[in-house]
């Protein structure tokens, strides 16, 4: 099984290459359970209600406001149009929302990556994954196309989680062959932003070893491959989205960073 994070940057401009690579994918035997992303998306909505938003160590600060549109976005939004698109070329596919079940719970997230403390509001961290809604739809060939919303154990609220760190958590409970996660960069430089230091393969442990020389969105892309390998994964490929050839190859096995156990 391949779990694939599509992200908000790999679907501008998209025009049909991801569908025909899952399809691809698909003929080859290999189930695809997609979680996606929408930070572009997210931001003109934000935009649009005059919201403003801030980062902090790659995390969007998530105030009851700013989740709201999140959930709209992402949910009501974004997901169904993925699965739209998916259906319109023959792939049959479903959108859900983590939230939904709940097949994603998480607690509020106190922390950036690198361990400050910090309040990010209705952010969240996957707890546990409730795979039976995941699986019955792959059971009936539909492609699962999971919204990063989660349940709060702690109350009734939902929580804006990561989407890198939805799918490492989703790719680990169900025992992924690989995560594949689409950016918008060709994948790990160990000296951002010279583009010659491109790491092509690295084990988990090197990884962690070097998590603390990344900032910004790439700091908790750098994390999920580390949570996705800890928690069952037996691979994680960091690809360019918006290359329209990055995900057919990520596929078949190469290109961008490949991070192994």
């Amino acid at each position: 099984m391949i779990v694939v994070k599509f992200g908000g940057h790999a679907m501008v401009n998209e025009s049909g290459n991801f569908a025909k690579a899952i399809e691809a994918a698909q003929k080859m035997g290999e189930t695809v359970v997609v979680v996606h992303g929408g930070g572009p998306q997210i931001d003109q909505g934000l935009n649009a209600a005059g919201i403003v938003s801030r980062f902090l160590g790659g995390f969007r600060v998530t105030s009851p406001e700013v989740f709201a549109v999140v959930e709209a976005v992402l949910a009501g939004e974004i997901g169904p149009s993925i699965a739209r698109t998916l259906n319109d070329f023959g792939i049959k596919a479903q959108a859900i929302s983590g939230r939904t079940l709940p097949t994603l719970k998480a607690k509020k997230r106190s922390s950036l990556v690198d361990g400050t403390k910090v309040d990010l509001g209705l952010v969240g961290d996957v707890v546990s994954v409730d795979t039976s809604k995941i699986m019955t739809l792959v059971r009936e060939n539909v492609v699962p196309v999971l919204s990063p919303i989660a349940a709060d154990i702690a109350s009734d609220n939902g929580l804006n989680v990561n989407a890198d760190f939805a799918a490492a958590a989703v790719a680990g409970a169900l025992d992924a062959s690989v995560l594949i996660i689409m950016t918008d960069v060709e994948g790990i430089y160990r000296n951002w932003p010279d583009k010659s230091s491109l790491i092509q393969e690295i084990c988990a442990e090197e990884l962690e070893s070097l998590k603390s020389t990344f900032s910004q969105g790439m700091a908790p892309k750098v994390q999920a491959a580390l949570d996705a390998i800890a928690h069952g994964a037996k691979a994680v490929r960091i690809i360019d989205g918006t290359d329209p050839e990055s995900f057919a190859a990520a596929l078949a096995g190469t290109g961008g960073t490949l991070v192994v156990a």
